[in-house]
């Protein structure tokens, strides 16, 4: 268990009442995106939800603001799911943090009433990060050295280990805070993707007829066809996996293009002077292959010619630039071209 302090106006303004009544009643909201919690149990759907139609096609799982208050009302705490999705300062938050530390993030958010608990004492499967952004919560932490309370308000930010068992309870006002979940990618993980390939090869070979009679022999094949497979992984190249396994991250994240319309509207525009910026948290990794250079942005790769990367490079290094200050390294046109590019794949954005 870890305690920080930071910014209380910053943290709030990722997540606030304003915006969790927003959310509730105003944006036709859906379960899984939403779930109630009443001390401990989890609340059936019908409970909150309606169904309705949309072009005369049916919705399910659509919150119902009225019902979801009165269980609100009733000491229920709500959960809003999955925010790295849909509410853009988490997305930005998440997308940041997932660069920062390699491992894919999440976000949910809890508001609960006052004096009022969601959820007993249970663990988590992943690491959490936890910061209040309305009212207080008292949290019960169990650790090696006994049990710990933690009163956490705006500005305080708790980081619990992965399987550390807590409980928490609003105090005498509502809470709500954001949890914010590193699941981690393992050791065991990586070995078994990088193995994976060297299986894939086996033939599918059926087992011979009577085995179950002659097991001896069986054995002795086994163990032929697994040093065969033994000599195969000491063959595999480590730093061609590790290639791999960074392309697989920084390739499968979630497009996050907020101001992306008005980026391709504008980007037939975009002259030597037009200021660009580079999105937070979308990442630009180079992995150069001959005369050709692959461009990792997150959510996919491109292709380019290799004699852009010093021109890419520079733009690495940089949170705002314009077409012109990469003249160094390309023809005019060339670098229009180029940030163009980028603008429509979502890595550039154009300043307003």
């Amino acid at each position: 268990m870890h305690l920080h302090r930071g910014d209380p106006d910053e943290l709030v303004g990722l997540l606030d009442l304003d915006d969790a009544d927003h959310l509730l009643t105003s944006s036709a909201i859906r379960t899984p995106s939403i779930r109630l919690a009443r001390e401990g149990a989890v609340q059936p759907e019908s409970q909150f939800t309606r169904r309705a139609t949309l072009a005369g096609q049916p919705l399910t799982g659509l919150v119902d603001p009225r019902k979801a208050l009165a269980a609100f009302d009733d000491g229920a705490t709500i959960v809003f799911q999955g925010m790295h999705r849909y509410w853009p300062p988490l997305t930005r938050l998440t997308a940041e943090l997932e660069l920062e530390l390699g491992h894919p993030c999440q976000a949910n958010a809890y508001l609960t009433p006052p004096d009022s608990q969601g959820f007993a004492v249970h663990e988590d499967t992943h690491d959490v990060f936890v910061f209040q952004t309305a009212g207080s919560k008292l949290w019960e932490v169990h650790t090696p050295d006994g049990v710990e309370e933690v009163l956490l308000e705006p500005g305080l930010c708790l980081y619990l280990p992965t399987g550390t068992p807590h409980a928490a309870r609003a105090q005498e006002t509502v809470s709500l805070h954001v949890t914010i979940g590193i699941n981690q990618l393992t050791w065991r993980g990586l070995v078994e993707r990088t193995v994976q390939q060297v299986v894939d090869k086996l033939p599918e070979e059926h087992l011979p007829g009577g085995f179950l009679e002659d097991r001896g022999a069986l054995a002795d094949e086994l163990a032929r066809r697994l040093e065969q497979v033994a000599d195969d992984v000491r063959r595999l190249d480590a730093s061609a996996a590790v290639e791999a396994e960074v392309r697989r991250f920084l390739t499968g994240r979630g497009s996050r293009l907020d101001g992306g319309l008005r980026d391709v509207l504008e980007a037939s525009g975009i002259d030597d002077s037009t200021l660009l910026r580079r999105r937070p948290g979308h990442p630009c990794v180079l992995l150069p292959h001959g005369d050709r250079l692959e461009v990792l942005l997150g959510d996919r790769s491109l292709e380019v010619p290799a004699r852009l990367e010093p021109a890419l490079e520079e733009i690495r290094a940089r949170t705002e630039l314009r077409p012109a200050d990469l003249h160094d390294h390309l023809d005019p046109q060339s670098c229009l071209v180029l940030c163009r590019r980028l603008v429509r794949e979502g890595l550039l954005g154009v300043v307003r």
